[in-house]
C-alpha cells in the first residue's frame, strides 16, 4: 500500500469548474502537480488564459474551457466540446458565490443567484459529465461543500441552504451512479484564506473569534486542500462514495 502510483493521476484528465482563481486554481495546480491534464472552466476567457499561463509555466499540462455553468445549454455544448478532445476523468464541481445580507431584508436576485450558482451549476456539469462517465464505467466527482453544509451563521442563510444541498445531492448522485463505476463525493472546506474570504479575514474582531471557535486556532490555507482533493481523485478513494470529507481545522468537531 506505499505504492505512489495509489495517488497519481498520470494520464487522466481533470475539468475544475471556476478554476481562474481562488480554490479551483489552487486545486488545479495541485491535481496538476499529481499529474492530470488540467482543464480550467470558467465564464472568462482572459482570466483563463491568465491561468493557463500560469499552469503551463509549473508545466502542468491545461486547457481552458469557456462556459457558463448556470447556463445548461452552455454546460452541455462545453462539455461535449471537451469530451471531443479526450476523456473527462475528474470533475470538481468548484464554482461558487457569496452574498451576505440579514434573512429578512435578502434580496431575490440574489436568492435567484447563489442558487444558480452554488446549486444549479453543480446538478448542470455533473449530469452532462456522468452520461460519458457512466458509459466508460468509471469517473470521479468532487463536489465543493463546505462547514455550511452542516452549519450555519447569521447573515448568509441562503448560503447555507445552497451547501447544505450540494451535500445531499452529492449522497444522491453516489446513490444513483456508483452502480455505473463512478465515486462521487464532496470536500467540504472551513475558513479558509481566499478572495470571496478576504472581508472577513480583514475583520480583527471575526478573525478573532474564528481562531478561538476552531482547535488548530487558525484560518486555513488552500494549499491544505489539495491532499483531500488528490486523495478524492485518485485509485486511492475506489471504495468511498457519497462521503463529504471535511478540511476545517476542527471546527466541526468541537462545540
Amino acid at each position: 500500500m506505499s505504492d505512489p502510483v495509489l495517488f497519481s493521476l498520470k494520464g487522466r484528465r481533470a475539468l475544475i469548474t471556476g478554476a481562474s482563481r481562488g480554490i479551483g486554481f489552487t486545486l488545479a495546480q495541485g491535481l496538476g502537480s499529481f499529474g492530470a491534464e488540467i482543464i480550467l472552466n470558467g465564464r472568462k476567457a482572459d482570466a483563463l488564459d491568465t491561468a493557463r499561463a500560469k499552469l503551463e509555466q509549473e508545466g502542468i499540462a491545461t486547457r481552458g474551457a469557456v462556459f457558463d455553468v448556470t447556463d445548461q445549454d452552455q454546460v452541455i455544448a462545453g462539455i461535449e466540446a471537451v469530451e471531443k478532445e479526450g476523456p473527462i476523468d475528474i470533475l470538481i464541481n468548484n464554482a461558487g458565490i457569496q452574498f451576505r445580507a440579514p434573512l429578512d431584508q435578502f434580496p431575490r436576485n440574489e436568492w435567484d443567484r447563489l442558487i444558480s450558482t452554488n446549486l444549479s451549476s453543480v446538478f448542470f456539469v455533473a449530469q452532462a459529465v456522468s452520461r460519458h462517465m457512466i458509459a466508460r464505467n468509471r469517473g470521479k466527482i468532487i463536489n465543493i461543500c463546505s462547514v455550511q453544509s452542516e452549519l450555519a451563521r447569521p447573515g448568509i442563510a441562503p448560503y447555507t441552504a445552497t451547501k447544505g444541498a450540494v451535500k445531499m445531492l452529492t449522497k444522491g448522485m453516489a446513490t444513483d451512479w456508483a452502480r455505473h463505476g463512478l465515486q462521487i463525493n464532496g470536500l467540504a472546506p472551513g475558513y479558509f484564506e481566499t478572495e470571496m474570504n478576504a472581508a472577513l479575514v480583514a475583520d480583527e474582531k471575526f478573525s478573532s473569534w474564528l481562531c478561538q471557535r476552531t482547535p488548530a486556532a487558525r484560518w486555513g490555507k488552500a494549499e491544505e486542500l489539495v491532499g483531500a482533493a488528490v486523495f478524492l481523485s485518485s485509485d486511492a478513494s475506489s471504495f468511498v462514495n457519497g462521503h463529504i470529507l471535511t478540511v476545517d481545522g476542527g471546527l466541526t468537531a468541537s462545540v
